[in-house]
């Protein structure tokens, strides 16, 4: 999925360079000219700056220098540590980092092809679900003849600075980068799907075997190859203020290991296998570092055999890279991006997830039918306004990974727009055989609400048991267009589409054949008092309407089934009866075990009502062979659409 690439203002990388190279000149981008205007939108820089090529400031330029490393980066001038940081994970990834930087080695300077430079470069960003390549001449700003932005430690190194130019073309200029999200920039560089965690609210504090989960929830996706950031929150006035164990408020960290590190020293430590797990982090800056236990030179080393302090790569430096006590790092850090790069490959030992995506939009009309922007479920009269996606659980139980999310809207920045939309998703279990739009909330399920945030995506976890959901993205308050993107991660293809009737078509023939005049909701909740010859029975139950069925899951090995099934028909004769039949599963023939037929004059009921089960036609009098309980609700909203 997302396999072409498309090029950002239809700048084509093969075509401008081939055309410099004839023209003997080197590129330059009118699209991201050298003016302030690419620089900033109000905040000027202080002192004068030039635009030079990377020969003008450095004697041998090259785009990596002994390859690519997380320490190659230090932030400049303007307040994008998360960038900065998502760059430091990004160089731990040779995946990645090959397909964000593409043609690397063509790319790179030839001192013994001179000629073959054009001044040109590009770079691959996975933008609202559609790699997008982004060209860039190499003209970079600079003050007093320094870099003002992103640079490398060695000053002839520019992958990272042409890499910040480029992503500043996205958004617009470079001030456009200052304020924004680790996990949002992990996203453009892989196409993840990024979960926040909140330290403070999710009880890893004060819990152990809620930090525990958290740490092999952690280890796990580190192991698999996702990217991990952290930060702590800051006010206005905190933020980038250093506390005294050396920690940095409002600052984003890259996470650069997640380790169980074994304790000990020689053979002993392998019998004794004692571990503690510890978190290693790398500050954007390349400086100030984490003053308290499992620091570089703090004494708690001495519990780890050289061995393992080798594998570990352990330094004493101020280089900006530092190990903490995963204990220590929930106790301190409030908030962590955690960006999964989800395996969809079906040629793979590990575990592989279907994944399904929608792109959506927003939008506001007069006509409530027409209308999609109708806010989150707090406005009742307009909620069912949004789009609706179906989507089916075919197992007992399955985790579902959802994921909202809504164009970067940084480029709006210098027009003093750019903000997020507060956005997020409810999710509705509803009758088995839905297939048009819902219009009445009240006699659905409702399973899940996602919190509602104005951040870049809005995610869930979540295991559903089998059954047909609905999922509802919205943003919060109604009337507020824009556009979205929807992935679902499952097991299994949960065959998940778009709502877009409201109502079944009429046809030429509607009129010979009838066009439904009422809609029917049927909840049945469960069965009691069942009666069979054996002990138990794997009852299931069907529900029956005008030659259309709904049948439940076989409940095993019980006279106390909880079907929680429901069924909508669109009935064209009202006064026809729906039947409820229920039946014992057998491997040789289903068994019969009891019915109920619900008549025309059957009263609406929100809370289930229970109706005795007959054998039907000629039963005896008086005979019950269990009960079912039930919720019916008709609707005329057909005519009233």
């Amino acid at each position: 999925m997302y396999s072409s690439v498309v090029p950002f203002k239809n700048q084509r990388y093969d075509v401008l360079k081939k055309e410099c190279r004839e023209n003997k000149k080197l590129f330059e981008d009118s699209e991201f000219p050298c003016t302030n205007t690419s620089l900033w939108y109000r905040n000027p820089l202080p002192g004068r700056v030039e635009w030079k090529r990377p020969g003008e400031i450095s004697e041998h330029p090259q785009l990596f220098v002994e390859g690519i490393s997380s320490h190659d980066l230090n932030q400049g001038d303007v307040g994008n540590c998360w960038f900065v940081a998502a760059c430091s994970c990004l160089a731990l990834k040779p995946e990645l980092w090959q397909k964000v930087i593409p043609d690397w080695k063509e790319q790179e300077w030839n001192p013994k092809d001179p000629e073959h430079y054009a001044g040109i470069f590009h770079f691959r960003f996975w933008i609202f679900g559609q790699w997008t390549d982004v060209v860039v001449d190499d003209r970079l700003p600079t003050i007093n003849g320094k870099l003002i932005y992103c640079h490398s430690k060695s000053n002839n190194e520019f992958w990272s600075a042409l890499l910040e130019k480029a992503y500043a073309k996205l958004s617009g200029c470079y001030e456009s980068l200052s304020g924004g999200n680790t996990g949002d920039a992990v996203m453009d560089f892989s196409g993840a799907v990024n979960e926040p965690v909140n330290l403070e609210t999710g009880n890893y504090r004060s819990d152990p075997k809620a930090r525990e989960k958290l740490f092999s929830d952690l280890l796990a996706v580190y192991e698999r190859g996702g990217i991990i950031s952290c930060s702590i929150v800051a006010s206005a006035h905190e933020r980038e203020h250093r506390l005294v164990n050396g920690l940095v408020k409002g600052h984003a960290y890259s996470v650069t290991a997640v380790k169980n590190v074994r304790l000990g020293h020689g053979l002993l430590a392998y019998f004794k296998n004692d571990t503690i797990p510890l978190i290693r982090m790398r500050n954007p800056w390349g400086k100030h570092e984490w003053n308290g236990a499992w620091s570089d030179s703090s004494e708690e080393w001495q519990k780890i055999g050289n061995m393992e302090r080798k594998n570990l790569g352990i330094t004493v430096q101020d280089d900006g890279e530092f190990w903490m006590s995963f204990d220590d790092w929930c106790q301190n850090f409030t908030d962590a991006d955690v960006c999964r790069l989800m395996n969809t490959s079906l040629l793979s030992v590990q575990k592989t997830w279907h994944e399904t995506a929608h792109f959506g939009s927003w939008t506001k009309h007069s006509d409530p039918l027409k209308n999609r922007c109708g806010g989150c479920m707090n406005h009742r009269q307009t909620f069912l306004q949004n789009p609706q996606y179906v989507l089916d659980v075919s197992e007992e139980e399955e985790e579902l990974l959802i994921s909202l999310e809504q164009r970067d809207m940084k480029i709006h920045r210098p027009q003093g727009a750019g903000e997020n939309l507060t956005i997020g998703f409810a999710i509705l279990k509803v009758e088995l055989n839905r297939k048009y739009r819902m219009h009445d909330i009240i006699t659905q399920q409702l399973v899940a609400t996602s919190t509602y945030i104005n951040a870049r995506s809005v995610f869930m976890r979540k295991i559903l048991s089998e059954g047909r959901y609905v999922i509802i993205p919205s943003t919060f308050r109604p009337d507020v267009p824009g556009e979205f993107m929807l992935r679902i991660f499952t097991d299994e293809d949960p065959d998940c589409r778009e709502l877009v009737l409201d109502q079944p078509r009429i046809h030429c023939w509607s009129s010979f054949l009838g066009y439904p005049q009422l809609v029917s909701q049927i909840y049945v909740h469960g069965a009691e008092g069942l009666q069979n010859q054996d002990r138990s029975a794997d009852p299931y139950v069907i529900i029956s309407c005008e030659g259309n069925s709904v049948q439940s899951r076989v409940q095993k090995d019980t006279l106390e089934p909880l079907f929680d099934v429901r069924a909508v028909f669109y009935r064209k004769k009202p006064r026809k009866p729906i039947t409820i039949q229920v039946w014992n599963s057998n491997a040789v023939k289903d068994q019969f075990m009891g019915l109920v037929e619900l008549p025309a004059s059957l009263k609406d009921s929100a809370d289930p009502q229970k109706l005795k089960l007959s054998r039907g036609t000629g039963q005896t009098a008086g005979e019950m062979l269990g009960t079912v309980s039930l919720r019916v609700v008709t609707s005329r909203e057909l005519t009233a659409i």
